[in-house]
């Protein structure tokens, strides 16, 4: 699957579980890391949690698998690794700290609608 597929399928699972400040960064020309981070959180522990299962769940039935998942027993912050796709899911406390969206201030910042408007 085409990595633009699946940060469609990221956003859409995240948008239909009530992920808060979804955000998709193209660093396909700054990193060998990935072509894309998606970026989201959650109100709680909880909801990180589940919002990590329902992605997982979601793309798995898609046929996509993680190559791997990191930090499910923190507290704020997981990383779904999809290759060419890395999803971050934060407690909005830890997203403050860490602020991705400023340390890849250089990659392209893609509305997180382009993925919604086939949705639903």
């Amino acid at each position: 699957m085409e990595s633009k597929e699946i940060v469609k399928l990221a956003v859409q699972s995240l948008d239909k579980h009530k992920a808060d400040d979804i955000k998709v960064i193209g660093v396909e020309t700054l990193t060998v890391l990935s072509e894309y981070f998606v970026i989201a959180d959650g109100n709680n522990v909880t909801q990180v949690k589940a919002l990590s299962d329902y992605l997982e769940h979601e793309l798995a039935e898609q046929g996509v698998q993680p190559l791997r998942v990191e930090g499910y027993r923190s507290t704020g912050w997981i990383i779904v690794d999809y290759g060419v796709v890395i999803v971050h899911i934060f407690m909005d406390e830890s997203r403050k700290f860490y602020d991705l969206e400023r340390l890849w201030k250089d990659g392209v910042q893609i509305p997180t609608e382009t993925f919604l408007e086939s949705h639903g």
